[in-house]
């Protein structure tokens, strides 16, 4: 297959894709790792907010209940949360909000979800559940300042459409928690943003009824946020690992347009849209996350999703996670960029990647995306999914209409077999905890493979012939060449091997 390509732009490339990461839960933060992993993270893609749950779990210890001799005092602890933002905001980062879970003192029930026991039951008391995000919102506003706080979305509550989230997901009484806790945050600053209902795919006529609730009641709704897995039930569930089949990349590009038409055919048409989470599987001891098959398949979810939603939030950017308990191996199906010990898995590069394209579209579809850069060079992002055994490698030529030139034309690659540590864990025999050296391994296992070359073109039109290996993803940039060799005196390289 030949594609041409020419330098007429066809619309503007979206970096919704980077504009939210999930992570595990925020107490987290206060580790080395997880914040040595972010400090990664950011330094080579750069996202712009972070979102994860357990603001108000007890491990943070914002909301405690006090006995004095005057009786009960409630008391709010910022120690916690101070470090946490203030560790995100030094980074880049800001924080997408999500008030959630209930703290034990103030819970109506013991229900709790996760190894870390986030409650999920209604306040026993909607007064002080307000008390505590006025509370709340008011700290951060002092410590960070009004503008800054400004910028922050604020989520009401994790998937309320799930019983494991919310006690018999009961959906009258999230609405009346989301009405006390928007009503909440305006009294304290009425241009706050906040939003919900946070829900899982399925459940899509909770959008619907959470809409038309907050136009009949007049609740302020500032966007909509949901999330996006397409993994099936497991076919098979082991105390370590779940075994799911995906669903074709399209289903989830699928329900992102679905739901903006939701929205769009409500009484807020206008509304923001923000996908709070989304993977291939909705799991974390689901082995595809570690393989290269999660970034090819994502390739086109990263190149397209944009078109559709204002932000879109990967669940998460490390394996520094606790849902399920703490880690027992090195790879164990994380959702996480990158893995224990600072291993990057394919599909970290995949992000890598695109932070590399460029503003204007020239040519898109489901295999690969070609940009036009603000220097006047060009990025390409290629990718072959590979999700049959019977799939093969994937060759696409592509005609890029340039001006005469020398190029200088870079390229790198994740595939099953390069930058794949996954595979190398198991030929190491998957050592659950490996030695530093075994990491050292790995870590360079990690490293995409890499090609250059400088090409003349004379014509006006660059031939690149594209051939992919299964599950391979391709970046390649191209710029002109600034020779500077005339610059150098008595440069000659036939002079470097001279017999003497």
């Amino acid at each position: 297959m030949t594609i041409q390509v020419t330098e007429e732009s066809i619309g503007k490339f979206s970096t919704a894709w980077k504009d939210c990461i999930g992570t595990g839960r925020l107490g987290l933060a206060l580790q080395k790792e997880y914040v040595e992993h972010l400090q990664l993270v950011q330094e080579e893609i750069g996202f712009r907010y972070i979102r994860g749950h357990g603001l108000l779990h007890d491990d943070i210890g914002i909301y405690r209940e006090l006995q004095t001799e005057n009786g009960t005092k409630v008391f709010y602890n910022f120690t916690y949360v101070d470090r946490i933002f203030d560790t995100f905001l030094e980074l880049g980062l800001k924080p997408f909000v999500e008030f959630g879970f209930m703290p034990k003192q103030l819970a109506s029930g013991t229900q709790t979800i996760f190894a870390w026991e986030g409650n999920v039951t209604p306040p026993k008391d909607y007064d002080k559940w307000s008390d505590l995000i006025k509370a709340v919102t008011s700290h951060f506003i002092e410590r960070y300042g009004e503008e800054e706080v400004l910028t922050w979305p604020f989520e009401v509550w994790n998937e309320p459409n799930l019983v494991n989230f919310w006690e018999g997901a009961d959906k009258e009484e999230y609405f009346k928690l989301y009405q006390v806790t928007v009503e909440a945050v305006k009294e304290i600053n009425p241009n706050i943003q906040v939003g919900g209902p946070a829900i899982c795919g399925g459940s899509d006529e909770w959008i619907t009824d959470f809409l038309n609730f907050c136009y009949e009641n007049q609740v302020p709704v500032d966007f909509v946020s949901r999330h996006a897995y397409t993994s099936r039930q497991p076919h098979k569930k082991t105390s370590e690992y779940y075994y799911q089949e995906l669903a074709e990349p399209q289903k989830m590009l699928d329900e992102f347009h679905y739901v903006r038409g939701l929205i769009e055919q409500s009484p807020f048409p206008d509304l923001s849209f923000h996908i709070t989470e989304y993977n291939t599987s909705y799991s974390p001891i689901n082995p595809i996350h570690d393989t290269a098959v999660n970034a090819a398949y994502l390739a086109k979810i990263l190149s397209q999703g944009g078109d559709y939603v204002d932000s879109f939030s990967y669940w998460t950017f490390s394996d520094v996670f606790e849902e399920l308990d703490v880690p027992k191996a090195q790879f164990h199906g994380g959702f996480g960029l990158i893995g224990l010990n600072e291993v990057k898995k394919p599909t970290y590069h995949l992000f890598e990647f695109f932070n590399h394209l460029g503003e204007d579209i020239l040519y898109r579809d489901d295999r690969q995306i070609v940009t036009k850069k603000s220097n006047g060079g060009y990025s390409i992002i290629a990718w072959n999914l590979a999700m049959e055994d019977h799939a093969k490698e994937l060759t696409t030529n592509i005609k890029l209409t340039v001006p005469s030139n020398t190029y200088f034309i870079a390229s790198k690659a994740v595939s099953e077999q390069y930058a794949n540590p996954f595979e190398v864990w198991k030929q190491m025999g998957r050592p659950r905890f490996p030695s530093k050296q075994q990491v050292k391994i790995l870590q360079d296992a990690a490293i995409p493979y890499v090609n250059y070359e400088q090409r003349a073109v004379q014509d006006g039109e660059l031939l690149l012939e594209i051939s992919l290996g299964r599950n391979e993803v391709r970046l390649i940039e191209i710029d002109v060449v600034n020779d500077e060799t005339p610059t150098y005196d008595g440069l000659d390289d036939n002079l470097i091997l001279h017999d003497r």
